[in-house]
């Protein structure tokens, strides 16, 4: 395994990591780099890398990576600079680590809060993305900010968001958060926040912090499912 890259955490060394079980069935048995890159929420669908334009020598950063296997398949397939794929969870940033450190120096794992590490590298970024990572469990009062100052001028922000509650409960109309369930790594119950938010609050969060050509498009399930929601696929740019 080649670690690539580690950012401190301020004051997540005792919070019990809830991300701890998260796709590591699949990693034990499947080791590849995905072939496919999907927005929806079924991963079985939709827009796919054309949202992010070009990427071509730009640099590039997945917030809330999770295993990098979006990461890994921009590195692998298209010719980005560089591809950032940061999380907060040490389970998930080992875990990517272990899948994907092959790819380095072009695809680096970085663990980090998504907040505090786009703070600490302001006009980084040429794109910024989120395929149900940072922008759902990301305070986005806090994160917006941070990406409109870590991009250059004219960068995209790209992310998909769940379009309403898992179960079919609407978005939030206000910047509300829920606490879902979740485990600790010894598998007690815990909880985590997420934020779903309508459509016209995300508008607003990013044009209150200077985004500009913001558009919010819901994607409908192809199949629908008791479980299954809209994505809202949200994209905008940093001033010029």
């Amino acid at each position: 395994m080649t670690q690539v890259t580690t950012t401190s955490l301020h004051t997540q060394a005792a919070v019990p990591d809830v991300w701890h079980h998260y796709g590591r069935a699949r990693a034990d048995t499947d080791r590849t780099v995905p072939g496919t890159f999907h927005w929806v929420w079924a991963q079985n669908g939709g827009p796919e890398v054309e949202v992010l334009g070009d990427i071509t020598s730009l640099v590039v950063a997945d917030l809330g990576a999770g295993a990098a296997r979006h990461a890994a398949h921009l590195v692998t397939h298209y010719a980005p600079a560089r591809v950032d794929a940061i999380d907060a969870s040490p389970a998930q940033y080992a875990m990517a680590c272990d899948l994907y450190g092959h790819l380095a120096p072009r695809l680096r794992t970085v663990h980090a809060d998504a907040t505090d590490h786009l703070d600490a590298h302001p006009d980084e970024y040429d794109v910024l993305y989120s395929v149900f990572g940072s922008l759902d469990f990301v305070d986005p009062r806090r994160l917006l900010p941070a990406a409109a100052r870590a991009l250059r001028p004219g960068g995209l922000l790209a992310a998909s968001t769940l379009g309403q509650y898992l179960g079919g409960a609407p978005a939030e109309p206000d910047v509300h958060h829920a606490d879902i369930p979740a485990r600790t790594p010894d598998g007690a119950p815990a909880t985590m926040r997420r934020w779903v938010l309508q459509e016209t609050v995300w508008t607003k969060l990013l044009d209150e912090v200077g985004f500009t050509k913001i558009s919010v498009d819901r994607l409908p399930p192809a199949v629908p499912s008791a479980r299954a929601a809209d994505t809202l696929l949200v994209r905008a740019y940093r001033q010029p």
